[in-house]
């Protein structure tokens, strides 16, 4: 290029950027960020990272699923969080943080409590929906693994509609209403802390998927005649851990964000959130190196998940060594949890999300009874003095939550398949579901499909 384009290109990049930065510097200057404004511009980003968790989940149940069946999953994670928005718009976000009845649900108008244009009630009102908006999606998509390759895409659509709309709320509602609602849920008026969501989030739709993988049963050839477990791989390991990473960048707006304001704790929230979410990824890696004689790039990326499910109820409230101490344990955990659902109860997940989510979730609910420091958060641990009522209240918190979900779960998947059968048939599973349910071919020329 000649020197009088080099010229102008260079003046059109200098105009755009005065563009840009002219009305940011006015703002600055003349219109001082207030207390309210920062709070609204945090959370929202943070519901911003939250919803990039979805393109992280999907990544990862295609990497360890087979290429057959890569469109089905990438539909149904967009699936959730479409009709998950809406009916959380419609009815879930009530149900959560409306008025209370006896802790036990909410209802309130979506149109009144606060939601009213461009006042600063309603500014507040549209942010806080938005950011809880993404947990609730979160929080459906999570069962998408645990069913793969083996489930009718139109049954999978009432299941998620009913955990968006019902199941995720109410127990939502018992452990955080008072972050908007009137009143408070049955489990926080008890004490029960879950800062940013290992039960309400996590562990919800982690045993969720186990009734779903109990009641679907195992893909064909997972088990053999004796019921020896046979490894049915994924076709991308470098996608699933792209996906990972993707989750892990996005879970320090689900931890830190969750403060929805902007203030010092979110310092050490992201440092407890990076420290057990590696912590995790060690002890899995060297707990299947120590099983197999080699390093395991699957459970490694499963050890890193579990690390950030378990110091998320308590990111608030313990100390860095505490999260060093739950992501280390956790990553133990889930690897235990893996083989032992795939080996001894024959339940087959194929990415393991029950272990991950279910398992850890409730166990990092629990660790917060033990590892909550003073200093940091609302309550004292166990471990700092602060006695036991924190731990029974934990405890009692998350079996709540668990054997809420798990029973919600399993009925909900007993009613759909009464209405369409929720397993695709033998024919229809072997051919996989991007052929069959979508008339689709995720890597169209890749693969040899062979038809009767």
């Amino acid at each position: 290029m000649n020197r009088k384009g080099n010229t102008a290109l260079t003046h059109l990049v200098l105009g755009m950027a005065a563009l840009l930065c002219a009305p940011a510097a006015a703002f600055a200057a003349d219109t001082p960020l207030t207390q309210e404004q920062g709070s609204i511009l945090w959370t929202l980003l943070g519901g911003m990272l939250v919803m990039f968790m979805q393109p992280g989940f999907a990544l990862v149940e295609c990497g360890l699923t087979r290429a057959k069946n890569a469109a089905n999953i990438m539909l149904k994670n967009y699936a959730d969080f479409m009709l998950g928005s809406i009916l959380y718009f419609l009815a879930g976000f009530a149900i959560m943080f409306g008025s209370s009845h006896s802790g036990l649900i909410g209802w309130s108008h979506f149109g009144m409590n606060g939601f009213s244009g461009g006042n600063a009630a309603g500014q507040w009102a549209w942010t806080f929906w938005f950011f809880q908006t993404a947990f609730a999606a979160t929080a459906a998509t999570i069962v998408s693994g645990a069913v793969a390759e083996r489930t009718n895409f139109k049954a999978y659509m009432l299941v998620s509609v009913c955990i968006t709309l019902f199941v995720y709320p109410v127990s939502g509602h018992w452990c955080w209403n008072s972050l908007f609602g009137e009143g408070q849920g049955w489990l926080e008026a008890l004490g029960f802390i879950d800062f940013a969501g290992s039960a309400v989030v996590h562990s919800v739709g982690g045993w969720i998927a186990l009734a779903g993988a109990i009641i679907l049963g195992p893909r064909l050839g997972k088990y053999g005649r004796d019921g020896t477990a046979r490894a049915i791989p994924g076709h991308n390991i470098p996608m699933a851990g792209l996906g990972v990473f993707i989750l892990w960048f996005a879970w320090f707006g689900f931890n830190c964000c969750s403060t929805t304001a902007v203030d010092g704790a979110i310092g050490y929230i992201a440092a407890n959130t990076l420290l057990s979410s590696c912590a995790g990824a060690v002890t899995a890696m060297l707990a299947m190196w120590v099983k197999l004689k080699k390093a395991d790039p699957s459970m490694t990326l499963n050890g890193c998940l579990a690390g950030l499910v378990g110091v998320t109820a308590g990111c608030f409230e313990v100390e860095p060594l505490g999260a060093l101490c739950i992501g280390a344990m956790a990553g133990v955990l889930v690897v235990v949890s893996v083989l032992t659902l795939d080996q001894v109860f024959r339940v087959d997940d194929p990415v393991g999300a029950i272990s991950v989510h279910g398992v850890c979730g409730s166990f990092g609910t629990l660790m917060v009874g033990l590892f909550a420091a003073p200093g940091y958060g609302k309550v004292t641990g166990l471990l700092y003095g602060g006695g036991l009522r924190p731990l029974l209240v934990q405890a009692l918190g998350a079996l709540s939550v668990a054997l809420w979900a798990f029973c919600m779960g399993f009925i909900i998947f007993r009613l759909v398949n009464c209405v369409i059968p929720l397993r695709v048939s033998k024919e229809e599973e072997r051919k996989g579901l991007d052929i069959v349910e979508h008339g689709a071919d995720a890597y169209s020329g890749f693969q040899i499909f062979f038809y009767d």
